[in-house]
């Protein structure tokens, strides 16, 4: 037997992780064209490819492979982005999860720099290391996406190295070409002064929120 991940719904005080589902399509279309500059070598749907991008990572969710997230935010009723636990690897016990990655993250425009990411990350890693009592979270980038790298280490995970031609390059015109990939990792030893440091950093944050929706 291998370990099938889960989406368990998760909440903080700025966002809320919901699994992802058909009735989140309209709000991450919107989210998806707020400013397209801003996600350089990330890959995020069109608004048109929201909902093919949806049934995919609920086709994946049903196979256990991944568990795909909405991105909520509190402060105005909206989902704004999505994130997933994905490649699951149990190593020692079958049935136990040993390791997972963080990925398929990505924020509309209006919520980058909000908290949400950082309590996001703070919500998943819980998760992964108190809840499934894993020894490892990855998060892996394209080796050219400084912003992406520089927010990995801002919530304490530890750079380890460059994958030369590691993954697939979702940049346009790069179709087929692999990519190198940046790896940063939290390990179980690390978590408890990753979880004081993320819960500082949101303490003494403080956020002009748009209204919230009716």
């Amino acid at each position: 037997m291998t370990f099938r991940l889960t989406a368990p719904p998760l909440e903080g005080s700025r966002v809320r992780l919901e699994p992802l589902h058909p009735r989140h399509a309209a709000d991450l279309a919107l989210a998806a064209e707020e400013d397209r500059s801003t996600f350089a070598y990330t890959w995020v749907p069109r608004a048109d490819e929201v909902p093919d991008y949806i049934a995919t990572q609920r086709g994946r969710a049903a196979e256990g492979t991944v568990a795909p997230y909405a991105q909520i935010s509190l402060a105005t009723g909206r989902a704004v982005g999505c994130t997933s636990f994905c490649t699951p690897r149990a190593w020692r016990t079958s049935g136990r999860l040993d390791a997972v990655e963080v990925g398929w993250t990505w924020l509309g425009r209006s919520a980058q720099g909000t908290g949400v990411n950082t309590e996001a990350k703070l919500l998943l890693f819980r998760q992964a290391f108190e809840g499934w009592g894993v020894g490892r979270v990855d998060l892996m980038t394209d080796a050219r996406n400084v912003r992406s790298r520089a927010a990995m280490e801002r919530v304490g995970a530890r750079p380890e190295g460059v994958l030369r031609g590691w993954g697939v390059s979702r940049v346009p015109g790069e179709e087929g070409r692999l990519r190198d990939t940046a790896v940063h990792a939290v390990l179980a030893e690390d978590w408890t002064e990753v979880r004081e440091k993320l819960e500082k950093i949101l303490s003494g944050r403080t956020t002009s929120a748009p209204p919230r929706r009716s």
